[in-house]
């Protein structure tokens, strides 16, 4: 077996399961689950009937590079998106389909790094433990960058030193931010690119929660935008992630793509033929229409905006807390250590969030997720307004 398989640690879930293990809550409590990431709306019928009048491409071999018309909707629907000059991006050679992007920001890592370079691959944290894993089993040592309020949960870029932007060979970037829905802007973002070029290394742009923003007149930026901002009209060291599990309700469909950089596309899409990954051409017809129309994801935002402002009214008396500017997630800071917390209020009311603490790392024994919790607005108005006020009483009573 790969040595490095080793290193890989439980997954947050694993380690939550085992917090949980041996408790009952109480029975007249309906359990709620605010612990994950998964979507709960309803997946829009448009996404749906393409799916269906679409399934007799399963008669047929994908391609790697997907379905000119899929890279054609996903060029315009970037453009669009974020106010790209016209034609600067070539369907065929800066846009790739990928199967959600979970394996693709795994995947990139074993294409790009240099295992024999003493890499360092870096990542905010807390993060998605994909990026973790993606670096360990590409060969590289994963380097943290501490996600502070003092710093609204973005990492402190200009706190890095030569040496270690010297040893990056990629940096993962998580805007709007899981947990913390922060957005980093176009001045940080361009500085970034900056950087790139200097010290040579690629930046990974996961931004997956890109369209869950709540004010209507401030989407968030993406690194491909600050490219073009910047004149770098080669997208140099730039790819992009972007799904359409969060914006359109649709996770089990596996949609994403990667788009950037046509050099890192191209090896990339050679990475890709061996590792077998091609999108099934039913889910290539259901993205296509999914990424032509807009409706559906301002409908999407408005629940989450709904959502957000019912369940802040409710907490923030007891446990301070304040709406992000995008994303779903609530990252309030709690009175206990985040394991009590979540432990005790499980057993007591039968909400289960997750622990700030399981999707961090310690360095030099600081962890920047602990004692704060994940909330995942994910689940219908109700459902949340109830787990509100269940978390509410919790506290009350400490």
């Amino acid at each position: 077996m790969n040595p490095a398989l080793g290193l890989l640690q439980p997954y947050p879930f694993e380690k939550l399961n085992a917090l949980k293990a041996g408790l009952r809550p109480p029975p007249e409590r309906t359990p709620i689950a605010l612990y994950i990431g998964e979507p709960r709306h309803p997946t829009p019928g448009l996404i749906t009937e393409a799916l269906i009048a679409h399934l007799h491409g399963l008669a047929l071999y994908p391609t790697t590079r997907g379905q000119p018309a899929l890279r054609e909707a996903i060029a315009r629907w970037l453009t669009a998106r974020f106010g790209l000059p016209a034609g600067l991006l070539d369907p065929e050679r800066h846009v790739l389909p990928v199967n959600g992007t979970r394996e693709a920001l795994f995947a990139l890592a074993q294409a790009v790094v240099d295992p024999t370079r003493a890499p360092l691959v870096l990542m905010p944290n807390p993060f998605y433990q994909i990026y973790e894993g993606a670096a360990l089993l590409a060969g590289a040592q994963p380097h943290f960058l501490p996600c502070r309020p003092e710093h609204g949960f973005i990492p402190n870029f200009e706190a890095v030193d030569a040496a270690t932007w010297d040893r990056c060979q990629l940096l993962y970037l998580c805007s709007p931010g899981n947990p913390s829905g922060a957005v980093l802007g176009l001045p940080t973002l361009t500085r970034l690119i900056e950087l790139a070029h200097t010290h040579d290394f690629v930046i990974a742009a996961d931004e997956c929660y890109s369209e869950l923003y709540l004010d209507e007149s401030a989407p968030p930026p993406g690194l491909l935008q600050a490219a073009a901002a910047m004149g770098n009209d080669a997208l140099s060291r730039c790819i992009c992630f972007h799904s359409l599990s969060k914006r359109s309700n649709a996770p089990g469909l596996r949609s994403g793509f990667v788009a950037g950089d046509a050099q890192l596309i191209e090896g990339f899409f050679n990475y890709r033929t061996y590792h077998g990954c091609a999108m099934p051409l039913p889910t290539q017809s259901a993205s296509i229409a999914a990424w032509s129309d807009e409706h559906h994801v301002r409908a999407n935002r408005a629940l989450y905006r709904e959502k957000f402002a019912a369940v802040v009214e409710v907490l923030d008396p007891v446990l301070p807390v304040t709406a992000p500017a995008a994303g779903f997630y609530l990252w309030p800071h709690t009175p206990l250590p985040d394991t009590e917390f979540v432990r005790r209020l499980f057993a007591e009311e039968a909400v289960t969030l997750l622990p700030g603490s399981f999707l961090s790392r310690s360095v030099d024994g600081d962890n920047p997720g602990a004692d704060r919790v994940r909330l995942a607005l994910v689940p219908p108005l109700d459902e949340c307004l109830e787990a509100a006020w269940r978390i509410r009483r919790f506290v009350e009573r400490l």
